[in-house]
């Protein structure tokens, strides 16, 4: 199969859909892999790298797609590669569609197939190629809520892990998953007094025996994020519901109710925020404030730390990578129905379930979408 693999082009993103080593995999099977120049030479991956893996560099986007049969990307692509996708074409990458109707209609309308990685599944229940963002998002959370809480960045002059004769700053996590975990895990370590909530009894026994008690677990009711949010220094928003959109959790009322000067961090930002003041932003202009209060609300957090997300994410994808190229598409698909759970557009249709109930569209299974 021709794998493409064009240089990011959203604000600050470095990250690399294939690195050095998953090329040299995938040449090593058969596979012809194009690779735009540059496209991860920011986090050490030069074009020389890639071609001793056996990659051809190509000079623009257009020869990718183009010439490519798989475009194997980092995120969701922007309006002038919608353009360039078409009809018979494979793009394997992150998508978040439910919050993001114009993207959708655009790969509707290119006749591509699209698989979101965030919404592959694995056999334990769980999603393992949005896994390993998750935990750099959740583990980089608590690192730049710290930062905004500074006085210089807007925030309250709060320092996160106190000193002594200071308490630390208050913590609170909404959502108990694995970027919560991951987020509860460093706030912890940095001696933040942290709460996480959850609607979840197991995840809140999972995180009460991890810490030994030493970080407070509360059911999510409606009444508990209301305290909790109200009395913290630092929120953090860990909440996901696969190819869904993100629920609004806490309202403008309970941020108003905040301490000027604190800090919201929504990592579910990506799938439209569970915050109701969220709104997108960038590495480049990463928070504003609303009712007093920080907001940081970048789109892709783990492309600050782009090599080690890189590397973390190839990890994760080669395996389906490998699949889609060796065996095509459709029996790909066939044989491994947690990566059809991955495809969420296919020749015009949507195929994903949640994402067509987010947008209020028709949904087609995709044993019907290949028929």
């Amino acid at each position: 199969m021709r794998i493409g693999v064009p240089k990011e082009v959203k604000v600050h993103e470095y990250r690399v859909g294939l690195t050095p080593g998953s090329v040299r995999e995938l040449v090593a099977h058969g596979h012809a892999v194009l690779v735009q120049s540059d496209a991860g030479a920011a986090i050490g991956f030069p074009d020389a790298a890639y071609e001793a893996a056996g990659a051809t560099i190509a000079e623009n986007a257009s020869d990718i797609f183009a010439t490519a049969e798989l475009v194997v990307k980092v995120k969701e692509p922007q309006p002038h590669e919608w353009a360039m996708l078409r009809p018979g074409q494979v793009l394997f990458t992150y998508l978040h569609l439910a919050p993001d109707p114009a993207q959708t209609r655009g790969l509707m309308e290119s006749g591509a197939s699209a698989i979101a990685y965030e919404t592959v599944t694995e056999a334990e229940g769980g999603l393992p190629l949005l896994r390993p963002m998750s935990e750099v998002a959740g583990r980089m959370a608590p690192q730049v809520g710290a930062r905004c809480l500074e006085k210089e960045a807007g925030g309250a002059g709060i320092l996160l892990g106190g000193v002594p004769g200071v308490p630390g700053a208050r913590v609170a996590i909404i959502g108990g998953g694995v970027v919560g975990a991951n987020a509860a895990r460093i706030a912890h370590g940095m001696r933040a007094q942290v709460t996480v909530l959850d609607r979840s009894p197991r995840a809140l026994h999972a995180l009460d025996v991890e810490f030994n008690g030493a970080v407070d677990t509360r059911f999510a009711t409606r009444e508990a994020i209301e305290a909790t949010v109200a009395e913290s220094d630092l929120v953090i928003g860990a909440v996901l519901v696969p190819g869904a959109a993100a629920p609004k959790l806490v309202t403008r009322a309970m941020i108003a109710e905040m301490r000027p000067g604190s800090v919201v961090v929504d990592v579910a930002i990506d799938q439209g925020g569970c915050f109701e003041t969220s709104r997108p932003t960038t590495h480049a202009d990463p928070t504003y404030v609303e009712e007093g209060v920080v907001h940081y609300c970048v789109t892709n957090m783990p492309g600050a730390v782009a090599r080690t997300s890189a590397v973390a994410l190839n990890n994760a994808t080669l395996p389906f990578t490998l699949q889609i190229a060796e065996k095509g598409l459709a029996r790909a698909c066939a044989e491994n129905p947690h990566l059809a759970a991955g495809l969420n557009v296919h020749a015009g249709r949507i195929t994903h379930p949640a994402v067509a109930a987010a947008l209020g569209l028709g949904h087609t299974p995709v044993e019907r979408a290949f028929a």
